[in-house]
């Protein structure tokens, strides 16, 4: 390469925009750090049920305490229990 021509190349790295450095793709993506232990993540009562919702272990324990044959029964729990989760998604939505 001639000086000339190794001058032109140099000029033209120079007006070259610089590139963002990429991210690692094999470290972990950062997020939100987790509430300490014993400190509740949402409005929600808690409880020492499955889910730790006071509504939704409420409306779980309807369910299971519906008589098996009576479907009536089973499906006005299941109703409740819809309901319940839907609400508490949509309180979770709001935050």
């Amino acid at each position: 390469m001639t000086e000339q021509n190794q001058s032109e190349h140099n000029q033209s790295e120079q007006n070259q925009p610089e590139q963002p450095e990429q991210p690692d793709r094999n470290q972990p993506v950062p997020g939100p750090r987790p509430a300490p232990p014993g400190v509740p993540t949402s409005d929600a009562p808690t409880s020492d049920g499955p889910t730790g919702d006071l509504q939704i272990d409420a409306a779980l324990a309807e369910l299971e305490g519906a008589a098996p044959d009576d479907l009536d029964a089973q499906v006005e729990a299941g109703g409740r229990v819809h309901r319940t989760l839907q609400s508490r998604l949509s309180d979770l939505g709001g935050q």
